[in-house]
């Protein structure tokens, strides 16, 4: 499966979620929905894997850096139970991606599907 396929799995997976329950939940409540979800269309999950950081030629290990979902070993999800979706989110992902050497891919679509989660346009 391509990781475009993928992104396009986990989004309508995401909405199949939040159509469901709409806003108010706890993040860990639509993680595992959206686990389960991902696991139920055949995708390869993992759940807070683990992140090391390496700093001057040394890999630390336990740092606290942990990806929400790493979905078929390709595309990183960062789940946010938030109202608005703050600046230093992004940030964080993008960190996420460097320490991970996954790539953005999708961007626009995880962007308008972020859009219309702040909305409520479901």
């Amino acid at each position: 499966m391509q990781v475009n396929q993928i992104t396009g799995t986990v989004i309508d997976s995401a909405m199949k979620v939040h159509s469901a329950f709409g806003p108010g939940l706890l993040e860990s409540a639509y993680k595992a929905c959206l686990v389960y979800e991902l696991r139920k269309r055949g995708l390869k999950v993992d759940v807070e894997v683990g992140l090391p950081l390496i700093y001057d030629g040394v890999k630390l290990e336990e740092v606290g850096y942990r990806l929400d979902l790493l979905v078929e070993h390709e595309v990183v999800v960062e789940l946010k139970a938030v109202e608005i979706m703050a600046p230093i989110f992004e940030a964080q992902l993008l960190h996420y991606l460097k320490l991970s050497g996954k790539k953005v891919v999708s961007s626009s679509t995880s962007r308008s599907f972020t859009s219309a989660m702040e909305s409520n346009e479901w």
